[in-house]
């Protein structure tokens, strides 16, 4: 197995909100944002592992800011962590103020799981983080892949040794 860089994963997505994607009160639904991201994400989790990838979950969302009709938005997602077959992608919403400055709206954290032909989970490439911020995402994604696993009852709350280092 190799070890690939976040960076090659690296999806950038921009699309203007249009009225048929917005609410009543002319904001983008937050389905059509969920949808916009499984999509860069899962470009991201594809290049990166250059395997069939499914969404196995949505780990976390953060509907921090509006996103109006007529904006400007950028989903970029990027790998932040391999484990066998599975993988994080961390992705962040951008949306262009009138001044041209993107501004952070919203964040996700999904996982995907590279599989073959038949649907069965295949191992893919490590990446090793070289940004300060990549390593700080890579390092979180332990602990909450342990906190899914203990929640789940797939894993001893006892054995989540990253996620008991936070409490000790």
């Amino acid at each position: 197995m190799n070890i690939k860089s976040p960076k090659a994963s690296l999806t950038i997505m921009t699309n203007s909100v249009l009225p048929g994607e917005t609410n009543i009160l002319n904001n983008l639904f937050g389905g059509e944002l969920l949808a916009r991201m499984d999509r860069a994400a899962s470009i991201s989790a594809s290049r990166h592992s250059k395997q069939i990838v499914v969404t196995s979950s949505v780990n976390h969302v953060s509907f921090d800011r509006a996103i109006t009709l007529g904006s400007t938005v950028t989903i970029q997602a990027k790998v932040s962590r391999v484990f066998n077959s599975s993988m994080e992608v961390y992705i962040d919403v951008w949306v262009d103020n009138p001044e041209g400055q993107q501004i952070k709206a919203n964040e996700a954290i999904y996982t995907f799981v590279a599989v073959d032909i038949n649907g069965k989970p295949i191992p893919i490439d490590k990446i090793k983080p070289e940004s300060e911020e990549e390593q700080k995402r890579y390092d979180g994604a332990l602990r909450r892949r342990q906190l899914s696993l203990v929640l789940a009852g797939k894993m001893n709350a006892k054995d989540a040794t990253e996620l008991m280092a936070l409490f000790s």
